[in-house]
């Protein structure tokens, strides 16, 4: 968790972010949504710490990740069902060491976010 925040805060101040939001669920499951100016900002975060140390961990720590990139004419953030239906349509695993079997068949639940604590940074 302490993780997730510290990306998502880092996020909101970097240099070409519009908009960042993060979920928690049940069961340490966390969904992070952000909106770039371009893709080199995005790049330029990802790279950077906290973040970069974070997904190293990811690899141990996590037993389901995926993720998915698009481009759209506005900066709003999609709602947490929009963003799941591009991620199931057009999205990829990441890599984790101890794949749960949801992982390896890409099934993703869907996202829960009148039941749990969304935040918006940015």
């Amino acid at each position: 968790m302490w993780y997730a925040l510290r990306s998502a805060w880092q996020s909101a101040k970097a240099k070409g972010n519009s908009a960042t939001k993060i979920l928690k669920e049940r069961k340490n499951t966390f969904w992070t949504a952000t909106v770039w100016s371009d893709e080199a900002a995005m790049r330029n975060f990802m790279l950077a710490p906290p973040h970069r140390i974070a997904m190293r961990k990811l690899l141990e720590w996590c037993d389901e990740a995926a993720l998915v990139h698009w481009t759209q004419e506005h900066s709003e953030l999609p709602d947490w069902i929009a963003a799941h239906a591009r991620l199931q349509n057009e999205g990829r695993r990441s890599k984790v060491n101890h794949p749960s079997g949801a992982h390896i068949a890409y099934e993703l639940p869907r996202p829960r976010p009148g039941r749990t604590g969304e935040l918006r940074l940015k």
